[in-house]
C-alpha cells in the first residue's frame, strides 16, 4: 500500500475528528452563552426586586407617616397618631429615602412598573400635601387614603408581573364588588 492509499484511507477519520471537534465547540459556545443569558437575568431580576422592595418601604413609610398625622380627621383610623412638628420632620427624611429609591425604580423597573410606580407616588403625595395642610384637611380625604390604597395594588400587580410572580391576585383594597375576605387597613 503506497503513502497516497493510507493517506486516502484516513481522510474519512479525519473529517470525523474535525466535524466532532467543531461541533462540540458549537455547542459549548451556545451552552455558554444561554447560561451567561440566565445570569445576568436572574442579576437583574435580583437588583429589581431589591429597587421595588426598597421603593415600596419609602413610599409606604410617607404612606404611614402621612395617615398618622392625618389620623385625628379619619374617623375609625387605626394608624397611631402622630403630631405635626414630629411628622414634618419625619416626612422630610423619608423625601430623601423615597427619592433616592424612585431612581432605581426608573433605571430598572420596565415601562408598565415604572408607569404604575408613579401612580401610586403621586396619589401618596397627595396624601402627604394633605397631612402638611393640617389644620384644614381636605374634604375628600378618604377618597385619597382609597386611592393610594389602589394604587399601591397597581404597583404590586405590575412589579410582580416584572419579576414574573405568580401566584394571583394580592390586591388589599377590598372593593364592594369583590367576593374576597376583608383586606386589613391601617
Amino acid at each position: 500500500m503506497s503513502l497516497l492509499e493510507t493517506m486516502i484511507t484516513q481522510v474519512p477519520t479525519l473529517i470525523g475528528v474535525a466535524v466532532g471537534t467543531a461541533g462540540t465547540i458549537i455547542a459549548t459556545t451556545v451552552a455558554e452563552r444561554a447560561r451567561w443569558r440566565r445570569s445576568q437575568t436572574v442579576r437583574w431580576d435580583e437588583r429589581r426586586l431589591d429597587a421595588y422592595a426598597d421603593f415600596t418601604r419609602a413610599v409606604k413609610e410617607i404612606h404611614l407617616l402621612a395617615l398618622g398625622m392625618l389620623s385625628a380627621h379619619r374617623p375609625g383610623a387605626r394608624t397611631p397618631p402622630l403630631g405635626r412638628e414630629e411628622g414634618l420632620a419625619r416626612l422630610a427624611e423619608a423625601d430623601v429615602r423615597h427619592t433616592l429609591t424612585w431612581e432605581a425604580v426608573l433605571l430598572l423597573g420596565d415601562e408598565v412598573t415604572v408607569g404604575a410606580a408613579s401612580a401610586w407616588r403621586h396619589a401618596v403625595r397627595a396624601l402627604e400635601q394633605a397631612a402638611r395642610s393640617l389644620p384644614d384637611p381636605p374634604d375628600d380625604l378618604a377618597g385619597l387614603v382609597r386611592r393610594a390604597d389602589e394604587t399601591r395594588d397597581g404597583f404590586y400587580r405590575a412589579a410582580r408581573g416584572s419579576l414574573g410572580v405568580r401566584g394571583g391576585i394580592v390586591d388589599q383594597v377590598r372593593r364592594p364588588a369583590d367576593n374576597r375576605a376583608p383586606a386589613t387597613r391601617l
